[in-house]
């Protein structure tokens, strides 16, 4: 294996090399045994490293990062689980964030970023970059307006609704755990969001800025941001007046299993139900739809998380089984039906556009 195919950082201004140059940097931990040194993970990451440095030269450099070493930098970008891997352009924006040890989509994503030209190679002509510029600015105004309006929705996808790293049944951070706690000791009926999950991570950045609120969890009532941890100690400590009351919730009203599921599915054009997640699919079919997917963009939602989605789809559906996927809201069928129309060329055709 080529000596320096991988480079190890062991402080933020080891990055400054990277000036146009596009980067991977792998987030690992000595704890994970997958991402630790000889692991699973690092071996699949050295591998790319040496196959980009024959393929490409110089103009991909791979960087590994020990997260809790180095915390400035897992800080800057939001990292909070190992292995995570950041593809960064020459310009140092990220083009693609893969999280978890599936090393197929970090091996796509990273034949992604090798095929990518450097934006800023040359530039001859300023008077065409700014018109080119001009012409961008409608589409990112759009993308915009997409994300608020899903993140509106999100939020006021139910009553009581938080935004927390894990699910109620399986919080991953004590923040997370602790606000699960207190609402379920005061009976406070709740809905939560994974902001962990990778294909949301749109929806964890866009948030902080939505809200203005820095850190997670986010704890709404009826649409409105009541902050985080320390505020609901706060409110718990208020012995004038209930927890319910001062969110303005009804203990005894939530909201219908059909209004939720209308709000799941207007969460994306393609929206797929599954066991697990894309990133770590927890049954063979979820996994082959997944890979059948391809690089279409989709939203998912883990059914293994909220029986109440569960079986309250199946109901609305009237499909039994699992994976579901929908196109606008409507159910396009299952592993089978999907795989037959990828074969046929009536996927590409129906989500061309996406």
């Amino acid at each position: 294996m080529t000596a320096n195919a991988v480079q190890d950082v062991t402080n933020p201004s080891d990055l400054t090399r990277v000036n146009n140059k596009k980067s991977v940097l792998f987030f690992w931990a000595p704890w994970h045994q997958p991402s630790s040194p000889g692991g699973q993970m690092d071996l699949v990451f050295r591998t790319l490293a040496e196959t980009a440095s024959k393929q490409s030269g110089t103009d991909t450099l791979f960087f590994r990062v020990e997260a809790e070493v180095v915390n400035q930098l897992s800080r800057k970008y939001d990292v909070s689980i190992v292995p995570t891997f950041l593809l960064l352009d020459e310009r140092k924006a990220i083009v693609d964030r893969v999280e978890g040890t599936e090393a197929s989509k970090l091996t796509l994503s990273v034949r992604k970023l090798l095929s990518m030209p450097l934006k800023t190679a040359s530039s001859p002509s300023e008077g065409k970059d700014e018109g080119k510029v001009e012409e961008q600015q409608p589409k990112q105004k759009s993308e915009e307006e997409t994300l608020n309006a899903k993140l509106h929705a999100l939020i006021n996808s139910a009553p009581m609704m938080m935004f927390m790293k894990g699910s109620p049944t399986e919080p991953k951070c004590g923040f997370s755990r602790q606000c699960v706690e207190i609402l379920k000791t005061n009976s406070i009926p709740f809905h939560s969001f994974d902001i962990l999950d990778p294909a949301q991570q749109h929806v964890r950045k866009g948030l902080k800025t939505y809200s203005d609120w820095p850190t997670y969890p986010q704890i709404y009532a009826n649409g409105e941001l009541v902050g985080g941890l320390d505020i609901l100690k706060e409110m718990v400590e208020d012995e004038s007046t209930s927890l319910a009351e001062q969110l303005g919730i009804n203990k005894e009203q939530d909201i219908s299993i059909e209004e939720r599921l209308n709000a799941l599915l207007s969460r994306s054009k393609l929206m797929l139900f599954m066991k697990g997640l894309p990133s770590a699919p927890k049954c063979g079919f979820s996994r082959q739809i997944v890979e059948l997917l391809g690089e279409a963009k989709f939203d998912a939602f883990d059914i293994l998380t909220d029986d109440e989605v569960r079986q309250g789809l199946k109901k609305l559906s009237d499909w039994p089984t699992y994976p579901q996927l929908y196109l606008d809201g409507e159910l396009i069928g299952g592993l089978d039906i999907v795989q037959e129309m990828v074969e046929s060329g009536e996927f590409s055709e129906m989500i061309e556009g996406l």
